[in-house]
């Protein structure tokens, strides 16, 4: 019963590949972990999952649901052999009647001037270019510059805000009852969780490299530092930033993050992040920024769902764009002037000082 119940869950990745979808072991992992926790209620939740983590493309959402269909409810498409192009199309269900189902065309004609909607996976070699001493500064500021918040654990402190009773008792035991003096407490500081979103699509490629680099630099200077890419899809890369060295953390965010120069879909990688309940964790009380020109190609709607739900999320929400380097500068993009009031801030992002100088001065701002 078990294996019946499993089997279509497990054939949806591969069916999925055969139909040319770019699915990777981690996203069908991601996949089997989400549904498995977040104990979906009905059909509707499993397929919102899979085609948010999948990061299924607007141009080809017809065609997954065609295969979702056949794979939850047994469906078949019925090949049209006039060989024309419809809004509609036949499935043939399992007891060989045929119904209408209606392909989805929600990705045609979004604004997003540079930006595009098509998937395209790529790879190219990433190392380190200049701001160097930019950087340098940054990791020796940020440990202690970095936003922090108290915590529930206490620490003696001779200002505290609390008499320390377990102190004052031990003291008495030691002194025949006496108490000279009341030890005081207070609670303890601590870096506060940072996730950073770095959109490396093909509007961003000039930046992307440089924003890589910072995202290493905030990984070995913050306690507490998730790093991830936004292009066609999600890309955890903070374990491939886990090594010092700058070249060969590169080198390993290039072999793991598969759509450098593609197109954009940030909603949709949004959307995906928090549907992933342990990606979403990272987020709750985090100071979470995103680097992005916020040029979507994707559905509005998508986008400014998955920013609402952040932006309750976190503690602060900040974007920071290079469009803003302008004085002038106000979102133009549907999208973004949906988003721009869900956010704590939207600032410059021109360039790798205006985004160290940000993050640093977070702490005292708030």
């Amino acid at each position: 019963m078990r294996d019946r119940v499993l089997a279509p869950f497990l054939s949806l990745p591969p069916a999925l590949r055969a139909a040319r979808f770019p699915v990777s072991p981690d996203q069908t992992m991601d996949f089997l972990a989400g549904v498995g926790a977040l104990g979906p209620r009905d059909i509707d939740n499993v397929y919102r999952a899979a085609r948010a983590l999948f990061a299924i493309p607007p141009e080809r959402v017809g065609e997954f649901d065609a295969i979702f269909r056949a794979i939850f409810f047994g469906q078949s498409l019925a090949a049209d052999a006039t060989g024309e192009e419809g809004d509609e199309t036949l499935a043939v269900e399992p007891t060989g009647e045929r119904v209408e189902i209606e392909l989805d065309e929600r990705a045609e004609d979004e604004p997003g001037e540079m930006a595009s909607a098509a998937e395209r996976l790529s790879a190219r070699a990433l190392a380190p270019l200049g701001d160097s001493d930019t950087l340098a500064a940054f990791s020796r500021d940020a440990p202690h510059r970095l936003p922090r918040r108290r915590t529930r654990r206490r620490a003696a402190s001779k200002r505290g805000d609390r008499i320390d009773l377990r102190r004052t008792l031990r003291a008495a035991l030691r002194q025949d009852g006496e108490i000279f003096t009341l030890p005081r407490s207070r609670r303890r500081m601590r870096q506060r969780p940072i996730v950073l979103m770095v959109d490396v699509s093909g509007s961003m490629k000039e930046r992307s490299e440089a924003h890589l680099q910072l995202g290493h630099a905030l990984a070995q200077a913050a306690d507490r530092a998730e790093i991830f890419t936004l292009g066609t899809r999600l890309t955890r890369i903070t374990s491939a930033l886990a090594p010092a060295d700058r070249a060969q953390a590169l080198a390993r965010v290039a072999a793991t993050v598969a759509d450098l120069d593609g197109g954009t879909r940030i909603g949709e990688a949004l959307q995906a992040f928090l549907s992933v309940p342990r990606y979403a964790g990272l987020a709750r009380g985090a100071l979470v920024v995103l680097l992005s020109d916020g040029l979507e190609r994707g559905a509005p709607d998508a986008m400014a769902d998955a920013v609402a739900r952040l932006s309750r999320l976190a503690w602060r929400l900040h974007w920071l764009t290079p469009l803003a380097a302008d004085p002038d500068y106000r979102p133009e993009t549907e999208a973004m002037r949906i988003v721009a009031p869900m956010l704590d801030a939207l600032e410059d992002g021109n360039s790798v000082s205006a985004i160290t100088a940000h993050l640093l001065s977070v702490a005292r701002a708030a």
